[in-house]
């Protein structure tokens, strides 16, 4: 009895060690345990980066003489949770903004305590200035306690500066750009019957000896022997 289980259990251990080199042999022809992949998992779709920085695409002189203070005003209305704009108002979360168009950047405003990165800054509020301030305060004057997001729209920017600037004044605009002059079309045609122009004397002036010489070269009647000939007082 002993004997026949001990022979079972033999065989048994002999088929394990059969399957687990077979198992260990397919592996290493296969290579199952190391998968290959393509060189390339896969590709980038190139896009437009988010939050890009703006590119020139305006005049601020052309965009600040169409601005509108009242349009200006309409806009301010998201602002007047931290900021007064009447002359004598009084600071809040933020300063009083009137007359800050001309003023030093992030200087005086009754005793309001700006942060360094705006009262370290330097300048004055500019058009120019105001306007990068208004599009990101973040990007303008990093660290800045404003938490304001900004304007994106050049146009919104421009009636909020035009609104300061009917709050307690400021300089004047800077001037729109002149437009680009116009380039004259290719291949302009020559009006060559205009006045001047083309080989034949100009009619009611006097030819040049020039023009007289050539003038027999242009489309002119020209005299022959059988030309007819009047007779004064005859039709």
């Amino acid at each position: 009895m002993n004997d026949n289980f001990n022979t079972a259990a033999g065989w048994v251990l002999f088929a394990g060690i059969i399957a687990l080199g077979s198992s260990i042999a397919s592996s290493l022809y296969f290579h199952a345990d190391k998968p290959e992949h393509s060189e390339e998992m896969g590709y980038f779709i190139e896009g437009e980066a988010e939050g890009g920085a703006e590119g020139p695409g305006y005049d601020l002189g052309t965009v600040l003489a169409a601005a509108d203070p009242a349009a200006g005003e309409k806009i301010f209305a998201k602002c007047t949770a931290c900021h007064t704009i009447n002359q004598g108002g009084p600071n809040g979360i933020g300063p009083n903004l009137y007359g800050t168009m001309g003023e030093p950047i992030g200087q005086g405003k009754g005793g309001f305590a700006f942060s360094s990165a705006l009262s370290g800054h330097g300048g004055t509020w500019t058009y120019e200035e105001m306007d990068a301030w208004l599009k990101s305060p973040k990007a303008y004057a990093p660290g800045t306690k404003m938490s304001f997001a900004g304007l994106s729209k050049p146009e919104d920017r421009a009636n909020i500066m035009a609104y300061l600037k009917a709050n307690g004044g400021g300089p004047d605009y800077p001037a729109p750009a002149a437009p680009a002059a116009e380039e004259g079309a290719e291949g302009d045609q020559v009006d060559v019957d205009a006045p001047g122009v083309g080989p034949g004397a100009v009619e009611g002036t006097n030819a040049s000896p020039a023009q007289a010489a050539g003038a027999m070269g242009g489309d002119q009647p020209v005299a022959s022997d059988q030309a007819a000939t009047g007779n004064a007082g005859q039709e």
